[in-house]
């Protein structure tokens, strides 16, 4: 996924890193490197908007710190399929 401009990081990267950006599990300077490209990139965004209201959901649905695996599993699955359908949709688009 991307917007086709140039960025600093690179789309996959920040796609990659977006859960740690949302549990705040990265250093000061990836967490800005992050920000920066989510600011101009409006792909990604999109994408870290899905994944934080997937977080919210399971952290609501779950009442735990962690989902359960087979939960975590099938989420992660979902997602991937939705980005690939996002991917097909942008692709035919252009």
């Amino acid at each position: 996924m991307s917007c086709g401009e140039p960025h600093e990081t690179p789309c996959s990267e920040v796609l990659e890193a977006v859960y740690l950006y949302l549990d705040g599990e990265q250093d000061t300077a990836h967490r800005e490197q992050v920000r920066i490209h989510l600011d101009e990139c409006a792909p990604c965004l999109r994408q870290y908007g899905l994944e934080q209201a997937v977080k919210a959901l399971v952290a609501r649905s779950c009442g735990r710190d962690h989902a359960p695996t087979d939960l975590r599993d099938r989420v992660l699955l979902r997602i991937q399929q939705v980005r690939v359908e996002i991917e097909q949709v942008e692709y035919r688009a252009e």
